[in-house]
């Protein structure tokens, strides 16, 4: 065990919150836990939130531990701004819980809160993430947390005193907690969260609790007086309204932020729960809720890794505010799920990774089929096989996965210059590898159907194949007689080379036959140079350019007696 946990990431942890429960010794199952606004898109950096806590639960089940997943909606949090592509009349809404501002026009979902939910409960039941789901809605409006909210208001003076220590900017040169990558360093640098988050300090003084106005349902809210006796709460807003509530009967509001996530953890007890590099710096919201838990609720805070951010290639930090983020659904349409997990186990939380939606996703794919096969022959290193056993099943059992793993760059090339076309693609793959060949495309999906999806969206146009419909006669008339030569040696050997091995074996030994040499001659310098002069001679006769899809590949695609023809002069 201590050799394994030496470099698996997911079992350190598992080891510590174990540790952790069993010296609190409640007896109750081990709890870890998420929170997820669904204020907009929940993107692919949420996602770490989530996989996190998730990867740690799934590993203590494994164990034999009874241990639940806590999954916090925050969808009893204000709305605080209309995204990018909709309607700018939802601003009126602006200061209303999420779950009483309506969903964007078109939604088949009654409300915001509902609209950015469902995408990702779809998608953590396609990733095998199993949590156990919380409205905050319900949480407050219920009354669940009244005791809670009466403990904080009496000790509001003691909050206030824990909150004034962080309400300067952080000094310049601060760090984040130790381990933390640049973006958490810069972060913390930029001063504490407290400085500028609505923390509860009024003129009247300090209160922890905000009402949602009972008029216009927006929190936009100052609270006037508060008696402790009768638990008797003025308030007014900003449209003008005022109003008096009993605070042991109210459930129209909610704890700032600050004091609600400890009262959280108090409440559920939570065990495990990661944070962002945004609320890891000096006064942020996970640093000074660990005090409020200790010092006003009395339990100990959880253990909580910092995590960096998740990127995509060629886009900046991703933002649910700004819209067009990607989303899980969005990479799940292109790479299958356990590919997905993959990404998320194998990097420890505090290492910052992107997420290609380009051409990098060949490479990805590459890596994920080197691995497997490395595990099959028993050369992968032990955190290796952590990872890949992690992204491939859980606890309860195997994710789905692709039957026959052909390459995905194999893959996204056939759908490419098929165009989608099912017999085509059938026809190309059973000539993969005559000795063994795909009978049915069931036996490549679900990689293919995420191929061709990728294909389909991502792929850039101009990088989209066209193969041509009839031979280019002017190039052919001008080749000389050593063009004219590897041709003939091509089209001489396409019968006895007919599969992709064969066919990658002759497109590569072409030049070197012309130079007398054999097909499985080393290549001289020289010869590479005659290798990249032929390879760019056949694309221009095929598909009209000096690149494409990779030749092998391509050769099969267009077919023999297709290829005979283009390529004579």
């Amino acid at each position: 065990m201590a050799e394994r946990n030496e470099v698996d990431w997911v079992s350190r942890f598992a080891d510590e919150v174990i540790a952790e429960a069993e010296r609190r010794g409640s007896g109750k199952p081990i709890v870890c836990a998420s929170g997820l606004s669904p204020s907009g898109p929940i993107h692919l950096g949420n996602l770490r939130e989530v996989m996190t806590p998730h990867l740690v639960a799934d590993e203590i089940r494994r164990r034999g531990y009874d241990c639940v997943h806590l999954l916090s909606w925050d969808d009893y949090d204000r709305f605080r701004k209309v995204p990018a592509g909709v309607d700018p009349s939802w601003a009126e809404h602006i200061g209303k819980p999420l779950t009483t501002v309506p969903a964007p026009t078109g939604s088949p979902y009654a409300t915001w809160a509902e609209h950015f939910k469902a995408p990702m409960v779809a998608a953590m039941k396609e990733l095998g993430i199993e949590v156990h789901g919380i409205s905050q809605t319900e949480r407050y409006t219920s009354g669940a947390y009244r005791d809670q909210i009466l403990l904080a208001m009496r000790e509001r003076g003691r909050i206030d005193a824990v909150l004034g220590r962080y309400r300067t900017k952080a000094k310049p040169g601060a760090v984040a907690r130790q381990g933390a990558d640049e973006e958490a360093a810069l972060a913390a640098a930029e001063g504490s969260g407290a400085a500028t988050e609505d923390d509860g300090a009024t003129a009247a003084g300090y209160f922890p609790y905000k009402p949602y106005c009972s008029f216009c349902d927006k929190d936009t809210t100052t609270v006037t007086s508060y008696d402790d006796e009768t638990t008797e709460l003025s308030y007014v807003c900003a449209e003008g309204h005022a109003e008096t509530v009993r605070l042991s009967e109210h459930n129209r509001g909610k704890l700032v932020w600050k004091v609600d996530w400890p009262m959280r953890w108090a409440y559920e007890g939570v065990v495990f729960e990661p944070s962002g590099v945004d609320h890891s710096s000096p006064g942020s919201s996970f640093v000074v809720g660990g005090q409020l838990v200790r010092e006003v609720f009395g339990q100990d805070p959880p253990i909580g890794p910092m995590y960096a951010f998740v990127g995509i290639s060629g886009m900046a930090k991703m933002s649910s505010s700004r819209g067009a983020v990607p989303t899980p659904a969005d990479a799940l349409e292109i790479m299958e799920a356990p590919v997905l997990r993959w990404l998320y186990a194998r990097r420890r939380p505090n290492q910052s990774f992107k997420i290609a939606f380009d051409q990098e996703i060949y490479r990805l794919y590459d890596e994920w089929d080197t691995l497997g096969r490395k595990i099959g022959d028993g050369s992968a290193p032990p955190a290796d096989v952590a990872a890949f056993g992690r992204a491939s099943r859980t606890a309860t059992g195997e994710l789905p996965v692709t039957p026959r793993p052909v390459p995905y760059r194999t893959l996204a090339s056939i759908v490419d210059v098929t165009t989608g076309h099912e017999e085509q693609i059938l026809r190309i793959l059973r000539d993969l590898d005559p000795a063994d060949p795909v009978s049915a495309l069931a036996e490549v999906r679900p990689r293919l159907d995420r191929a061709q999806a990728w294909v389909e969206t991502k792929m850039d146009a101009d990088q989209r194949t066209q193969v041509r419909e009839e031979p280019d006669t002017a190039l052919l008339a001008g080749l000389g007689d050593t063009e004219r030569n590897m041709l003939r040696l091509l089209l001489e050997g396409l019968d006895a080379h007919w599969s992709l091995e064969g066919l990658t074996e002759l497109v590569y030994g072409v030049p070197k036959l012309q130079q007398g040499l054999t097909l499985d001659a080393s290549p001289t310098p020289e010869i590479k140079v005659a290798q990249r002069t032929f390879f760019a001679l056949l694309y221009h006769l095929l598909v009209g350019r000096d690149t494409g899809p990779r030749l092998p590949t391509l050769l099969l695609a267009v077919g023999a007696a297709r290829i005979r023809k283009l390529l004579s002069a």
